[in-house]
């Protein structure tokens, strides 16, 4: 672990579910909270990504589709039974694929949701009751900052990543009285493998630091540290609100 990071003495022994945790942001998150000691499992549908990081880091891993609700509550539950109710969620899954606004249907607009938001909301579900007994627990939903940012070609996530703040703000209120706290993780434009291949040309990298106040892009570990504060005693009281990872970008 980078010595210029903290180590959280109450993360040790927790339980921590994460979705879309085999790469990107997700495997960085998986990665961080094992070496704080958690009791980690997480769900991904890439089931050889998904069994090759559990492996590395001995963390217990369900293949599911965060599309099909019923399968991936059940894999939920299969992660609860094995490393004890969750302390933690983190609803990381996401893809923000580009699209044509003049050229999606109803079909791909509902997919997307799907993909983007609705799983979230289940997941909270799924776990809640557990954290309900007891007495405490921490729910961080993973949004975006392309939204705040106007950012284009891509609609359907926009929108998806925009309505988490509502959830969050909505589940905060219902689920504080039992101590649980529920938070926003806002990432800016994150050097993951995949947006490294995709989309992070030199021309798009260079636009793009004139919108950040800071000159250094963002590598997915600073997403995880900020999800781990969220996750510990450290941040007992913060709730329905955001927390931006963003490098001041406008």
């Amino acid at each position: 672990m980078n010595k210029q990071f903290a180590i959280y003495p109450s993360l040790a022994g927790k339980s921590v579910i994460i979705s879309g945790g085999a790469s990107g942001i997700g495997a960085e998150i998986v990665t961080a909270f094992a070496q704080q000691g958690a009791r980690v499992g997480f769900v991904d549908l890439d089931a050889e990504a998904g069994a090759g990081l559990a492996s590395r880091l001995d963390v217990a891993f369900e293949q599911a589709d965060i599309r099909d609700i019923d399968a991936f509550q059940a894999a939920l539950t299969r992660l609860a039974e094995r490393n004890g109710p969750a302390d933690v969620l983190v609803n990381n899954a996401a893809r923000d694929d580009r699209h044509d606004w003049k050229e999606i249907d109803a079909a791909y607009w509902d997919e997307r949701q799907h993909v983007n938001l609705r799983h979230m909301f289940f997941a909270i579900q799924s776990v809640a009751p557990g954290m309900i007994d007891k007495g405490a627990g921490s729910i961080i939903n993973m949004g975006s900052n392309s939204w705040w940012q106007a950012s284009g070609d891509f609609p359907a996530y926009a929108t998806a990543k925009a309505a988490v703040h509502g959830l969050t703000r909505t589940m905060a209120r219902d689920l504080g009285r039992h101590r649980i706290r529920v938070n926003t993780v806002v990432p800016g434009w994150v050097m993951t493998d995949r947006q490294k291949t995709l989309w992070a040309s030199p021309e798009a990298l260079e636009s793009h630091r004139t919108r950040q106040c800071l000159p250094d892009l963002i590598q997915p570990h600073y997403i995880a540290r900020m999800v781990l504060f969220l996750a510990s005693d450290d941040a007992s009281m913060c709730t329905a609100n955001n927390y931006m990872v963003e490098a001041g970008s406008i």
